[in-house]
């Protein structure tokens, strides 16, 4: 299809909208597969271009580098993910152990459903210091996040805010290590088996209260 047609009857502005998302879609793809050797570092304008069509025109149209959709690209699969992840935990009734576990099921499943967006988040964020960057971002959300929970869990009881921080910090990083082990693999398969294994040491571990 000659760009004349594919673009004939859009508007300007609708145009550069699509082109953008066809940019991040080819990212997607390219991030979240073996087509780079798993070597993020390896994303170029010229493979993008290739992967969605388009010249290096209307990459920089979009983009002032790939540095720049790499965060785009990252800020819209955490956001999915964390959308995925409040609605659960919203259904899961008012218990901790419930709340709980319908998290972390969450992530898991999410991430699992989808191979790319696991390499997304967790393993190219480990590489790249782009995506490293905007992990730390989202890991420091969570942390938010496990305090505002846990502060409207137990409002009625003792407050420990620095043994509640420390819990939010403990569960941010660990979490994003049991999805990276859980996608490599390394875990099994029985998801339930791996949420109920996480929710128990969690519950364990959080800070005891009277």
């Amino acid at each position: 299809m000659s760009n004349t047609t594919r673009w004939a009857g859009v508007s300007l502005s609708d145009r550069r909208t699509e082109r953008r998302a066809l940019l991040i879609a080819a990212a997607y793809d390219l991030l979240g597969t073996d087509l780079l050797g798993h070597d993020p570092s390896a994303l170029s304008v010229r493979a993008l271009c290739r992967a969605s069509g388009l010249n290096s025109r209307y990459f920089y149209e979009s983009f002032a580098d790939v540095d720049e959709l790499l965060g785009e690209l990252y800020d819209e699969v955490a956001a999915d993910l964390a959308g995925v992840v409040a609605a659960a935990i919203e259904c899961a009734g008012r218990s901790v152990r419930s709340r709980t576990a319908a998290g972390i099921r969450a992530v898991l499943g999410h991430a699992g459903d989808d191979p790319r967006r696991g390499a997304i988040l967790f393993t190219h964020a480990r590489a790249n210091p782009v995506l490293a960057a905007r992990r730390v971002a989202t890991e420091e959300l969570l942390m938010s996040s496990v305090l505002a929970e846990t502060v409207r869990l137990h409002q009625d009881r003792t407050s420990r805010p620095r043994a509640d921080q420390v819990g939010a910090v403990m569960f941010a990083g660990a979490m994003a290590e049991l999805a990276r082990q859980w996608l490599g693999g390394h875990l099994g398969s029985d998801l339930d088996v791996v949420v109920d294994a996480a929710t128990a040491f969690v519950l364990r571990s959080a800070p005891a209260r009277t």
